[in-house]
């Protein structure tokens, strides 16, 4: 599970993927096939979170990483290129950006 904390020395990913309601079901299976099979057993990986708006036109990941080498190494490998270019073909369009903690509440 994610933590999220100020004083964590994680790498924090945040991707936003926006699809039509009659694609969201597929994409989420295949962000979930990927993370049980590949991602979850990369080196660095901490944990992620998978969020779907209620209308289905978005989804959004929240990923923590050991290091930002880790996440981009996970992302050149042969597999994920294959696994991304099958995601793209469930959305409009998708974008991880590395996040800092910049304060938290409750």
């Amino acid at each position: 599970m994610p933590t999220i904390s100020k004083s964590a020395t994680v790498q924090t990913v945040i991707t936003t993927f926006e699809m039509t309601p009659g694609t969201c079901q597929d994409l989420l299976e295949a962000l979930t096939e990927a993370y049980a099979e590949f991602i979850s057993k990369q080196p660095g990986f901490v944990a992620a979170g998978l969020h779907v708006n209620d209308a289905q036109t978005r989804i959004a990941n929240y990923s923590q990483w050991e290091k930002r080498e880790d996440f981009l190494a996970m992302l050149r490998t042969p597999e994920m290129r294959e696994r991304n270019r099958n995601i793209h073909q469930f959305c409009k369009s998708f974008e991880p950006v590395m996040y800092d903690v910049a304060e938290t509440f409750g």
